[in-house]
């Protein structure tokens, strides 16, 4: 039979998790690279961009649109990236404290 109260009391400790997770997303970096490493973006767990790196001989390009692009590009892979080592370490230590419930995103929870 269903235990409502074991429920409640595994869910308090996911949300205990969640904290802890969410302050490691802090500290937790990733950097990405377009164009051959001539663009490197760094963001944070926490999916803010911490650095932005830029070869110099990109700023004397004519083509400003060239700049641009590699930046929404580097940003965008290192966005995508630190997001997936959240998730991963979201699934780590929160595994075996609820049932398998289809549909059920942890991820998100605090983080952001």
């Amino acid at each position: 039979m269903f235990d409502m109260m074991k429920m409640l009391g595994k869910l308090n400790e996911v949300k205990a998790k969640m904290g802890e997770i969410n302050a490691k997303a802090e500290l937790l970096t990733h950097t990405a690279e377009a164009g051959a490493g001539l663009v490197k973006a760094t963001v944070s767990g926490k999916r803010k961009l911490i650095t932005l790196d830029v070869d110099p001989s990109l700023l004397n390009n004519q083509d400003p649109q060239i700049l641009t692009d590699l930046i929404v590009a580097a940003t965008n892979k290192a966005l995508k990236e630190v997001e997936e080592m959240v998730k991963e370490e979201v699934k780590k230590s929160t595994e075996g404290m609820l049932p398998n419930i289809p549909g059920l995103d942890l991820s998100s929870l605090g983080l952001g």
